[in-house]
């Protein structure tokens, strides 16, 4: 398994990230201790998870239940230092834990505090923020996306209040490092700007959505990711099941992402069947399976740390594992930008 570097951290983690957003719900332990020995013993042994998991939909009995779940297997497995672990701060909106406030000095080490106790774990390798507190053009927000309402001064006070509060937490061993996720190419500017200013934990890492469907990242973020060593880690590298061809011709199947959730997060749409069917077309051309292409693709990419993946049951854990070391050619890479040129960002 190919491994890269989490910034500047000096750790190094799988190019391939074992998601655990359906533990606790789609995903029941037995099976979600299943896929955690299967990904280590194929050399996936970065995983990533979030106090708000399980999601699709997130409820308050459930909430949680992904990092117990991990936990559960550390205790019983003993190998809490053979996986570098990720989990992420809840922001703002979401009310199930500490009433909906927003990201601060006050709620990070309760945060931290939760997430050590259910993932049964005294560190956290890799602790990132959900989504910035003044809102992100993520989640379909980028058609509507209009940063006037924001507060520069606000937003400035908050990455400096935080960041003492995170250093705090790296002084304690709490945590090794920082990320971001659903962060934009200002928004990640400003948090290293101000942790090379104030000799503070510094980003390595950030995690937005990233697919052959999903290109936001393509050009400002990668720009400043390259040359700023802060690599992606890419959710929804398989467009939340659309490139598995699952959905094709109209199919839901029973336990899907679609089945609980139809429009997938408004990602359905009428141009997303022309571009899925695009893809499959150019891994039939190849002989490629159309799941490892996607994968491959991502992990291919010049900016990509990591690309997450959610496998609801063991055996889609074992498709995924089967391609982990597939390399594209340049006429497939090609063609796939070709199909990129011909149905941009269809959702």
């Amino acid at each position: 398994m190919k491994r890269n570097p989490l910034g500047q951290t000096g750790i190094t983690v799988s190019a391939l990230s074992l998601g655990t957003m359906t533990y606790g719900t789609q995903t029941d332990l037995e099976d979600a201790h299943r896929q955690m020995d299967m990904a280590l013993e194929a050399g996936i042994d970065f995983w990533d998870t979030a106090e708000m998991y399980p999601v699709n939909p997130v409820v308050a009995k459930h909430t949680g239940r992904s990092e117990e779940f991990i936990g559960e297997w550390f205790a019983k497995t003993g190998r809490r230092n053979d996986a570098i672990l990720a989990t992420k701060h809840s922001g703002e909106g979401l009310k199930i834990w500490r009433d909906s406030a927003p990201i601060s000095s006050q709620t990070i080490p309760q945060a931290i505090e939760g997430s050590l106790k259910r993932l049964n774990t005294d560190y956290i390798d890799l602790y990132q923020f959900h989504w910035p507190n003044r809102g992100s053009y993520m989640f379909r927000q980028n058609w509507g996306f209009d940063p006037s309402g924001q507060n520069k001064a606000d937003t400035l006070a908050h990455i400096e209040d935080a960041l003492d509060a995170l250093q705090r937490e790296v002084d304690k061993g709490r945590i090794r490092a920082f990320g971001l996720s659903n962060e934009s190419a200002w928004g990640t500017a400003q948090w290293l700007r101000a942790s090379e200013e104030k000799g503070l934990p510094r980003v390595a890492s950030i995690q937005n959505e990233y697919s052959m469907m999903c290109r936001l990242f393509d050009t400002d973020l990668a720009e400043l990711c390259v040359n700023e060593d802060v690599g992606l880690m890419a959710y929804s590298p398989l467009a939340t099941g659309y490139l598995t061809g699952k959905y094709r011709n109209g199919a839901v199947p029973d336990g899907s992402r679609m089945s609980l959730s139809a429009g997938l997060g408004g990602r359905v749409s009428p141009r997303a069947p022309d571009a899925v069917e695009a893809y499959w077309a150019i891994a039939q051309k190849h002989g490629l399976d159309p799941i490892h292409m996607a994968l491959a693709w991502c992990m291919q990419r010049p900016f990509m740390m990591s690309a997450i993946f959610g496998a609801t049951t063991s055996d889609q854990l074992s498709h995924i594992i089967a391609g982990k070391d597939l390399t594209l050619s340049a006429e497939v890479l090609r063609d796939i930008d070709a199909a990129h040129r011909a149905h941009p960002m269809p959702y």
